[in-house]
């Protein structure tokens, strides 16, 4: 299954949980697309002990059915620095992965 996963917001509990879900859904041989918006690209700074979001992305990024895309307005309106956890991404690039996607989620 493709399975997109749009996230949103960057509550540190929901984050951790959406990236936990991610990386169930590569173990189960999904491939999984996170796209961030909004709020969203600011997911990593609620990384903390309780939430290890870092070690979710980290997890997620060794497989390479796992990509993530960041709207790069969003991360041009926070002045936030592009990164492989955080890559530019337009919302072209987001239209053709609700496209290609059998399911879509969002946080």
């Amino acid at each position: 299954m493709k399975l997109a996963m749009i996230i949103s917001t960057n509550n540190p509990e929901t984050n951790w949980n959406a990236l936990r879900l991610a990386n169930f859904a590569v173990k189960q041989n999904d491939e999984v697309k996170l796209f961030l918006i909004g709020q969203g690209v600011e997911y990593e700074s609620g990384s903390s002990e309780k939430f290890n979001i870092q070690a979710q992305v980290k997890e997620f990024l060794l497989s390479d059915k796992t990509q993530i895309l960041a709207c790069g307005t969003c991360l041009k309106l926070r002045q936030q620095e592009v990164t492989e956890t955080c890559p530019i991404s337009t919302l072209k690039d987001l239209h053709s992965l609700i496209k290609e996607s059998d399911k879509i989620l969002t946080f």
